[in-house]
């Protein structure tokens, strides 16, 4: 009776042992990865921010020079000149536009639950880095107007006038201020989108590390039982 039972024994042993290698727990997350989440957060949320700063500055520099680039009632001559290039403020108007969605985004990915592990990468990824590219258009599409001889744009020419005092739009010193800090953001959102791309690739290395140490620890829990 003896020897039935102890087989019947092991048998039990190696079967619970299974039951908990198979059943699924809730992962928690190590402090490593904690750390990374919270720096990837709060990354996110400063270029979100920022991204609605740039959107607010360019589009009211943008909507002035619409309102007056036919010339005031009271100016026999056009406010704007003739070779002006407004794309580097529509370019910063889309680029913090696509910025802020990007952005919003990231930040809804762990609320939800039920969106796939590949899917949430895919997203985690792809966030930051369309982020990345936008700001760069934008910077470059600056840059690459406003160091023209010939053509001036927004900020080049309401700069140029922004001593001259304006009883009525456009002020030139209030526009001059609005697309300086519209562009300055949107240099600065380079390297933080950078910043976030490295802290996102950080997290999954640690993950991938982690999932690893897991997997060894439940192969050897499966040898010794079988053992």
């Amino acid at each position: 009776m003896s020897t039935e039972s102890k087989p019947q024994l092991q048998s039990e042993v190696i079967q619970s042992d299974f039951e908990s290698f198979d059943t699924p727990q809730r992962p928690i997350k190590s402090p490593l990865l904690k750390i990374t989440d919270s720096i990837r957060l709060g990354l996110t949320v400063l270029a979100l921010l920022s991204s609605i700063a740039i959107l607010a500055t360019s589009a009211e520099t943008l909507s002035t020079y619409n309102e007056t680039k036919g010339g005031g009632e009271d100016w026999m001559v056009p406010l704007w000149p003739r070779d002006f290039d407004i794309r580097p403020t529509i370019a910063l108007v889309t680029c913090s536009a696509v910025i802020l969605v990007s952005s919003g985004i990231s930040l809804a990915i762990p609320f939800i639950p039920t969106l796939p592990t590949l899917l949430i990468t895919t997203l985690s990824l792809l966030a930051p880095t369309t982020c990345l590219i936008a700001s760069l258009v934008g910077t470059a599409l600056f840059y690459g107007v406003n160091t023209s001889r010939t053509t001036s744009s927004l900020q080049s020419w309401s700069c140029q006038w922004r001593a001259v005092e304006m009883g009525m739009q456009p002020h030139w010193g209030s526009l001059c201020v609005q697309s300086k800090s519209a562009l300055y953001l949107m240099v600065m959102m380079i390297p933080l989108e950078m910043g976030v791309l490295f802290v996102v690739g950080t997290g999954m290395v640690v993950v991938r590390k982690e999932r690893a140490g897991v997997r060894v620890v439940r192969e050897g829990k499966g040898s010794q039982a079988l053992s």
